[in-house]
């Protein structure tokens, strides 16, 4: 016990510099990784460099005296603390799967595309967006699909096309941050140590208004506008009409997974319920797509429960007479999510090691001097992941090394944790895309056709976003307190 005393006291004491050090060649390393594989990164290098930083810990560890068993035990620590949002992840990864299959989120596309309108083109091109972001779970294959689709239609119109890329990208980021289906949402959650649906309603606070201003922008800059031509999205309509029975009943499904969450049913138990009824759905509304991807004559028993479980745990590709249609019509089911996942463990493994040599808490310590308010603390966890998007030029990085460098602050000043993941999303996921060399800035820009200085001032909600969060901080508005037992 002695020893473990004095173990304890020296990595309290580890200085600044120390503590750092891991960080700073982290960033340097990520950086430089990026810079080499691209989009690529994400498919394992990344997470790789995450676990070099994890050795560089650990070597200042050890000329802290501190034991790899130590160490060790620390990251099982960690580990055992995202065992939910893992489980989650991979339930979210299978109900995409069912709920593609059973064509819900072909339904919320079709029926979005229905609402669009000459007049009002620009804000309907947010709802859209938004409506599609939210079902998909993915900004990036939401402006890939229908987002090229709406600036496609926004010419036609005489509109901008750095207007009409803005208000994709909002609409878009909009629905990836308050998606259950999105890697980014669940990321921030976990990283924070907070729960994931606690997450979504505690970013309603902010993010409502912030998409409402947006909203109102787009109506008052549309209004300045005399269209010419007409909106047509009848052929993509007709694309998912081939494929997909639509139907308002196949509504009732998300209706019954938002329902049980409103109910506070526990999330892993609402996502395999909504994984569930969406296989079912599938059998009841779209029994001849079932027979097609299953490669038989006859849609049998073994032909259904094969085609099921491979949308819930491998892969689905539903091809269309529409190629826009078709990236948005797979899903990787739980085998998508390992990405994901591994990110998670390696950052997991990074931020236990800096935990036990002492480097988180010496970090929490000094930045806590620094931060003697509340305003203080959120405004310079956005400050580091606006940082991290500018030099690490990646949004997942953005939310997870603020996101470990930070969370023991938060706890120590009695701040529930989804203060900061609230913060992470604000502040990392949607201002990713206004930086050029960042992975989101410039696969927005390559698949738009839209340069980001063109719509980046358009961007409304993802550069209003952090301005909002701050507003909140600093006239402490919805900022939620941990809770003592």
């Amino acid at each position: 016990m002695y020893f473990l005393k004095v173990i304890q006291l020296k990595t309290s004491r580890l200085p600044l510099s120390a503590a750092l050090l891991p960080i700073i060649i982290l960033v340097l390393l990520l950086t430089y990784n990026v810079t080499v594989f691209g989009d690529d990164a994400l498919s394992g290098s990344n997470q790789f460099i995450l676990l070099l930083g994890a050795a560089v810990a650990g070597l200042v560890g050890v000329r802290n005296q501190v034991s790899y068993e130590q160490m060790l035990q620390k990251v099982g620590e960690n580990l055992q603390s995202v065992t939910g949002p893992i489980l989650i992840l991979l339930l979210v990864g299978a109900l995409a799967g069912t709920w593609l299959l059973s064509g819900i989120i072909p339904a919320m596309i079709d029926y979005g595309l229905q609402i669009a309108n000459p007049r009002f083109f620009l804000p309907t091109c947010v709802l859209i967006s938004a409506l599609v972001s939210l079902a998909t779970g993915s900004s990036w294959s939401t402006s890939a699909t229908i987002g090229i689709a709406l600036i496609g239609i926004g010419k036609a119109l005489g509109l901008p096309v750095g207007m009409v890329a803005g208000a994709v990208i909002s609409g878009a980021y909009f629905g990836d941050k308050l998606s259950p289906l999105s890697d980014t949402t669940n990321l921030a959650s976990a990283m924070s140590g907070g729960e994931l649906f606690s997450h979504i309603r505690y970013m309603l606070y902010t993010t409502l208004p912030s998409i409402g201003i947006t909203l109102l922008v787009f109506v008052f800059l549309g209004l300045g506008f005399s269209t010419y031509g007409t909106v047509d999205t009848s052929l993509l309509s007709e694309s998912i009409g081939e494929k997909f029975n639509i139907s308002p009943w196949l509504f009732l499904v998300p209706l019954g997974v938002i329902l049980m969450i409103v109910k506070k049913t526990p999330p892993l138990l609402a996502l395999f319920v909504g994984t569930l009824l969406g296989g079912v759905f599938a059998l009841i509304f779209q029994p001849q797509l079932l027979l097609e991807l299953s490669g038989r004559n006859v849609l049998d028993t073994s032909a259904i429960y094969q085609t099921i479980l491979n949308a819930i745990t491998v892969d689905t590709q539903i091809e269309t007479s529409d190629p826009l249609l078709n990236e948005l019509f797979s899903s990787g089911g739980m085998q998508g999510m390992l990405g994901t996942v591994w990110l998670i463990i390696c950052a997991m493994v990074f931020g236990g090691v800096m935990d036990a040599i002492g480097a988180l808490q010496a970090i929490s310590n000094a930045f806590l001097k620094w931060a003697q308010t509340t305003f203080q603390l959120i405004a310079g966890t956005a400050a580091s992941s606006l940082t991290v998007n500018l030099t690490a030029s990646d949004q997942y990085l953005a939310i997870v090394v603020p996101g470990k460098m930070f969370a023991q602050a938060y706890r120590n000043r009695k701040l529930a944790p989804e203060n900061l993941s609230r913060t992470l999303e604000d502040a990392g996921t949607v201002t990713s895309v206004l930086v050029p060399w960042n992975t989101c800035g410039a696969y927005q820009s390559g698949v738009l056709g839209v340069g980001v200085a063109e719509y980046f001032i358009y961007a409304i909600f993802n550069w209003i976003s952090p301005i909002t969060t701050l507003v909140y901080a600093f006239f402490k508005i919805k900022i939620k307190k941990l809770k003592v037992d």
